[in-house]
């Protein structure tokens, strides 16, 4: 086992040593051995009256740390370079995993060691973060269901294996049936409307594939693109309909990747476990671990948004209408029109479209932009490191460094191809947390988006909405690699509620639409010229265009996660449709095709961490927007206040509570109405 890549723990991925077959024997003697030094910490513990932190927490810490460091590095793979091998590999490993932290989650002796230690933190002197730990750590436990009987203890262990076998499942399925689809054309009369861009990428994978003419696939930059320029109404439908009946009954791709039945399982098994916790619902379950803290609070939330966004987005889709009747002859819009004719209405509105923003944003210069903002807002320098083993060509590698000295380092992935599972995320690769020789692990993160490749010589350009989403990722790396905290608990997003960690991801978007920042990031790809003024000047008009209706599809997906996910017992009946035609029927805009199945490839909620926690995107939307007033008034690169948030947010990682943080940060709590504003949306109060 010596010989097994992912088992170097005191070095980065090799990933060019990393085969399918290493997977299981490394997961295997990671969890093996970390069950042993566990019950060696409980050994410990009973020989002794009082546990420390050096005694307990720190050792806690290293066999996390030796886990995540493997099983970050499967995970990692298998959802950028998803071979059938790796797929088995990680297959057959995901339940062990989950018997782990079950088997951690529900063992009685550790908890008491970490209450009696929890119960001593005034004696101690522990700082805010140890105690914060503590206090975090005794709640997982509970939701873990340490507090159950054995038979019970039992039944919550095979329902979560359950659970993680239905994600993966789940997630495996969407992967499938987006890979699947394509269409492949030969008469270059039917991509009428598509950029050139769109056109060449399309050409380039037909030649790939040995093949004459395009290639459309299901990719988001694809299918963006001919949802929004192609002129062939037929193309569109056909292309959205693919899209939004993938892994449905609805598809016409194989039944074996119908996630309807799946769905229903994951929401049952969520439901189980709430009832033998003694909650009402998987929601209230999933609140106790975040910033909102109760159900209620979240329904009037999202309530209050709506009553505000609904109104605006039904008179944005009236603008709309009436704008395709009389200059397109098109009286009757369906769900693949509606992309198609608001960037036309964009277009005439605000004389600016996406393609013609995308020749000023070259990703390199993208790059090279956000890498000065990041210096100016926090100091630190953005450097490449040519050293570090990739995965995949096109992969780039950096290092960010404070006064000369590398503080962290991060993986860029920015770009689409097979094998690699759709969306955007900031994943960790190494946390920081101190050493038992007293040094310090510095952070890693992978950062990963799916835009789409330069085609031949040219260089990758971005429309101005996947700027965004690179900001966007690169706040939240920032939220990993800039903490200063030393535990692995409290070190980066690790220990932050997660309807608050969206914060800084959201945060980092407001530069996209600042003057400085545009001008950093802004260079024609054969000029090299800045993003003009009188171009600059319509951006930044149009940056609220049907803001109303942007929100409502928000909130029509934050409805109805935390709607499906306060239903108790067993699932079945088309409920699970029956409560999106409800959430519709709140946010109605505009119908809904019937053969719609959008909720089959909702992976967030039925395959990643937001399941009743999707409204933490507006919720932390929110707090962005208040705190970036805060740069606005003192000036969107003012050092002071670049410094003060990293102090006080960004270093703090889940070391403190995030209204604590906001607070300190604002000098009050989080105000609402700043979002609507920034939205265009405060005269509907």
């Amino acid at each position: 086992m010596t010989t097994n890549p992912l088992l170097n723990f005191d070095e980065l991925p090799r990933f060019s040593e990393i085969g399918a077959e290493h997977i299981e024997p490394a997961v295997s003697v990671v969890l093996d051995e970390n069950k042993q030094r566990v019950i060696g910490i409980i050994e410990l513990k009973q020989n002794r009256s009082a546990p420390s932190w050096q005694s307990l927490m720190a050792p806690l810490d290293e066999i996390e740390d030796r886990l995540s460091k493997v099983w970050s590095t499967v995970s990692h793979l298998n959802a950028v370079r998803n071979t059938p091998e790796i797929r088995r590999a990680y297959n057959i490993c995901q339940p062990k995993i989950t018997e782990y932290y079950t088997f951690l989650g529900q063992n009685r002796a550790l908890f008491e060691a970490v209450q009696s230690l929890s119960s001593r933190a005034e004696e101690l002197q522990f700082d805010h973060s140890q105690r914060k730990i503590l206090r975090d750590y005794l709640l997982e436990f509970r939701l873990a269901g340490v507090d159950l009987n054995e038979e019970k203890q039992k039944q919550f262990a095979e329902i979560e294996t359950r659970l993680s076998n239905l994600s993966n499942r789940f997630s495996n399925n969407v992967l499938d049936a987006t890979m699947a689809w394509s269409k492949h054309i030969t008469d270059i009369a039917v991509l009428g409307g598509l950029p050139e861009t769109a056109q060449k990428n399309a050409a380039d994978l037909a030649a790939r594939k040995g093949l004459e003419g395009f290639i459309l696939t299901l990719d988001a930059p694809c299918y963006i693109s001919v949802m929004t320029n192609s002129d062939d109404r037929e193309l569109r439908r056909e292309i959205y309909q693919a899209y939004v009946t993938r892994a449905s009954d609805q598809s016409a791709a194989s039944v074996d990747w119908d996630n309807r039945g799946v769905i229903d399982e994951i929401l049952s098994c969520r439901a189980q476990l709430a009832e033998l916790l003694g909650f009402t619902s998987y929601a209230e379950v999933s609140v106790a671990r975040k910033m909102a803290r109760s159900v209620s609070r979240v329904n009037d939330f999202l309530k209050e948004l709506a009553d505000l966004a609904v109104p605006s987005a039904r008179l944005e889709y009236a603008e709309l209408r009436e704008f395709a009747a009389r200059e397109h002859a098109q009286p009757m819009l369906e769900a693949w029109d509606i992309p198609y004719f608001s960037e036309k209405l964009r277009k005439k509105s605000f004389d600016v479209s996406q393609e013609e923003l995308r020749q000023y944003f070259p990703v390199d210069q993208v790059k090279k932009g956000l890498f000065e903002i990041a210096r100016r807002l926090y100091d630190v320098k953005v450097a490449a490191n040519t050293a570090m083993e990739l995965w995949c060509e096109g992969v780039e590698a950096f290092d960010i460094l404070k006064d000369g000295r590398v503080i962290a380092r991060f993986y860029f992935d920015l770009f689409t191809r097979e094998g690699k599972k759709s969306g955007a995320w900031m994943a960790e690769c190494r946390s920081r947390r101190q050493l038992a020789d007293e040094s310090m692990q510095i952070p890693v993160a992978y950062l990963v988006c799916n835009f789409a490749q330069g085609s031949g010589a040219d260089t990758s350009l971005l429309t101005h909405n996947e700027v965004t989403t690179l900001f966007h990722e690169f706040g939240h790396g920032l939220h990993h690699m800039l903490t200063r905290e030393k535990h692995l608990r409290s070190s980066g997003i690790n220990g932050v509620a997660w309807d608050a960690v969206e914060l800084p991801s959201q945060l980092m978007e407001n530069w996209c639409w600042e003057p400085e920042a545009i001008d950093l990031i802004s260079r024609h790809h054969k000029t090299g010229l800045s993003l003009p003024k009188g171009l600059l000047d319509k951006l930044l008009a149009a940056k609220n265009f049907q803001a109303g209706m942007k929100t409502v599809r928000q909130l029509e997906f934050a409805l109805f996660d935390f709607e499906l996910h306060q239903l108790s017992g067993p699932m079945g009946d088309d409920q699970v449709l029956k409560v999106m035609e409800g959430v519709r029927a709140l946010t109605y805009v505009y119908a809904t095709p019937k053969f719609n199945r959008f909720q089959n490839s909702f992976s967030h909620i039925f395959a990643g961490g937001y399941a009743a926690g999707y409204y933490s995107y507006k919720w932390a939307e929110v707090l962005s927007a208040d705190v970036f007033s805060r740069f606005a008034e003192y000036g969107v690169f003012n050092a002071k206040i670049g410094a003060r948030f990293l102090e006080q947010l960004l270093a703090k990682g889940g070391g403190a509570d995030p209204l604590e943080l906001f607070t300190a940060f604002m000098g009050r709590e989080p105000n609402i109405e700043t979002l609507l504003r920034q939205d265009g949306l405060l005269a509907w109060k």
